[in-house]
């Protein structure tokens, strides 16, 4: 039997696509493949493709040449497709304020679900769920341009969350948030997972990048550099270079301890801070 993480949830095929013209594209043949249920860190230098790669998974751009494959149905852009889309797959921007609109909270979170043709019962139910879930009660009815920057990404993510979406796009969500409320997105992005939603994310920070993901693609100029284990991924020197990231300190940290004969090289590579702590307690 087909495991669950072995099905293709995502596909692109030779995606091109150009702001403005001909001779610079944003996608410049960009093909790979996402299995259903993973956790994808997406990486890469500003103006790689990133961000249009991610607006063209949702339909609100449309690839010039290429084809995208949701669970093994190309893509279709009439409305009612994609309306049926963005249902399964949606996108919370870098600044919520590109996404909010609705007078209040509460409304934010019901417009897209009503849209969907859910009933207001069941739609009322949904949202009460989320809204719970997310901890979002305190601000249930305040105008949504009133909420601080955690509060509004909070919003944002609920908007998508309440539709059962199977793939959520999370473009840099840690963007100008403070410790706390970046701790508390990131407890949100577990419990999507959990869930077994396919979670993919735009980050910088490679110490994130290579605890949490379970894949990272590296993006250079519109195509895909990489796509392998964070271990394969980060261990890339050549790799990290051309796309201007550097190794995780827990990596960088690990190596320099085996070089001075601190620790085996023969231990399992840790993924974070802890389980190398661990292992200097043991050496101890």
């Amino acid at each position: 039997m087909k495991h669950l993480k072995d099905e293709m949830i995502l596909k692109a095929e030779d995606l091109y696509f150009s702001y403005d013209d001909d001779h610079n594209h944003s996608l410049n043949g960009l093909s790979l493949e996402i299995k259903k249920g993973r956790k994808i860190a997406v990486m890469g230098a500003n103006g790689s493709g990133k961000s249009t790669f991610f607006l063209c998974c949702t339909g609100i751009l449309r690839p010039q040449k290429g084809r995208l494959y949701f669970q093994g149905e190309e893509y279709r852009y009439d409305k009612k497709s994609l309306l049926k889309l963005r249902s399964r797959v949606g996108i919370v921007f870098q600044d919520p304020d590109n996404q909010l609109f609705c007078a209040s909270v509460y409304q934010e979170i019901s417009f897209g679900i009503l849209n969907l043709g859910v009933s207001p019962e069941k739609a009322r139910e949904e949202v009460e769920r989320i809204i719970d879930v997310l901890e979002i009660t305190p601000f249930r009815h305040k105008p949504a341009h009133a909420l601080s920057g955690g509060q509004k990404k909070q919003v944002s993510i609920a908007d998508i969350l309440v539709m059962h979406p199977d793939i959520i796009i999370l473009d840099e969500p840690a963007a100008a948030l403070d410790p706390k409320h970046t701790r508390m997105v990131n407890h949100i992005v577990e419990q999507m997972t959990e869930a077994g939603i396919t979670v993919l994310m735009s980050t910088h920070d490679v110490n994130y990048a290579y605890e949490w993901a379970d894949e990272v693609i590296l993006f250079q100029e519109g195509r895909v550099l990489l796509q392998a284990s964070p271990m394969e991924v980060f261990s890339n020197e050549e790799a990290l270079k051309a796309t201007n990231l550097e190794a995780p300190a827990v990596l960088s940290l690990f190596e320099t301890l085996c070089r001075k004969g601190i620790l085996s090289p023969s231990l399992k590579t840790p993924r974070n801070l802890a389980a190398l702590e661990r292992y200097l307690e043991e050496t101890k």
